[in-house]
């Protein structure tokens, strides 16, 4: 074999690697992307089914109930205009309040949320933009469904 079959032999090697390598980091990620959904959208459909996405909105006062075991917890999360049950088995980060945001990571089943993680705002002015964004929209969807005008955005 010539040397510059050689060479072109070893780039070829080295190019298969790169791409198996580039292909298992990308199929990583994906398995991994958890995405963000407002309780309007999964109750539209738009939540992925048998897949772990994020649930974020505010939770509905007076909604928050405890079971027997101290560690099971059912709520609801709501976007201003549609509000889904949330169960979770586990403790409550410190910040977790009625009438505060959240976001739940989990999946649907059977209509009800169950989350395997709950995150809790840090401070009182903090929300985040993609829960801000939605409890606006959210705002807006209930005032078009209450005065049965079109809303402009």
């Amino acid at each position: 074999m010539k040397t510059r079959h050689k060479r072109m032999a070893f780039i070829l090697v080295g190019l298969a690697g790169l791409a198996v390598a580039a292909t298992l980091v990308l199929n990583a990620l994906n398995s991994n992307l958890a995405l963000y959904i407002s309780p309007t959208e999964v109750l539209a459909g738009n939540a992925p089914k048998d897949k772990t996405f994020r649930l974020g909105g505010m939770v509905v006062e007076d909604s928050l109930e405890r079971e027997d075991d101290g560690l099971t917890v059912h709520f609801k999360v709501t976007d201003s205009a549609n509000t889904i049950p949330v169960v979770f088995t586990g403790i409550l980060p410190d910040l977790f309040e009625e009438g505060q945001g959240v976001v739940a990571q989990g999946r649907m089943r059977d209509g009800v949320f169950t989350a395997t993680e709950v995150l809790a705002k840090h401070d009182e002015n903090y929300m985040p933009k993609e829960v801000a964004e939605m409890m606006e929209e959210g705002e807006k969807l209930k005032q078009q469904q209450q005065t049965g005008a079109p809303v402009i955005q």
